[in-house]
């Protein structure tokens, strides 16, 4: 909670990650006012971009007079503090870090990189939005998604056992059953 004026705000925070890599259209696109204006206008109140690898350097804000707090940072040697004290994370499409956040139950859009060549991850993150387990968008139409998002909507991620397979792999090489 923070203290503003006369009432007290809860902290709302919107964490966007793109991992190791470099994704300056996720990070370009977080930082747009109206994307900035949609998360407040959803009751965010701060907003934490770590960037990877990118150059575009986000605008930090202090969330005086109402604004957006902002802050941003390269890389951390665990982001799973930033997500587990997240209202709602804005992902890349690694395979990692969607399912560390869906494991953690937190409502995640994730933002497909058109950029790289043989796009498997966009594979994954549309199966698993037509699922109804996340958003998935492109930067150029993130501040949409966040507008029409309705994340009472999402199912939770229940992960499945892979203990037959194991199995089945671990007899199919020859190592005994437990």
């Amino acid at each position: 909670m923070e203290e503003t004026g006369d009432a007290v705000k809860e902290k709302k925070l919107v964490f966007v990650t793109v991992g190791t890599t470099c994704f300056d259209a996720l990070v370009r696109a977080a930082d747009a006012q109206d994307l900035k204006g949609e998360l407040l206008k959803r009751g965010y109140t701060h907003l934490l971009i770590q960037m990877g690898r990118g150059s575009y350097i986000p605008t930090k804000s202090a969330g005086e007079d109402g604004s957006l707090a902002v802050d941003y940072f390269t890389f951390s040697s665990s982001i799973a503090d930033h997500l587990r004290s997240a209202s709602l994370v804005i992902s890349h499409a690694g395979s990692g870090s969607i399912f560390e956040t869906l494991r953690l139950g937190k409502p995640l859009i994730v933002v497909v990189n058109e950029d790289l060549m043989d796009n498997h991850q966009s594979e994954l993150a549309e199966e698993l939005a037509e699922r109804k387990h996340l958003y998935c968008a492109r930067p150029q139409n993130l501040c949409h998604t966040i507008a029409s998002m309705n994340l009472e909507s999402l199912l939770p991620y229940c992960p499945g056992d892979a203990t037959p397979i194991a199995k089945l792999i671990n007899r199919f090489l020859g190592f005994p059953d437990d």
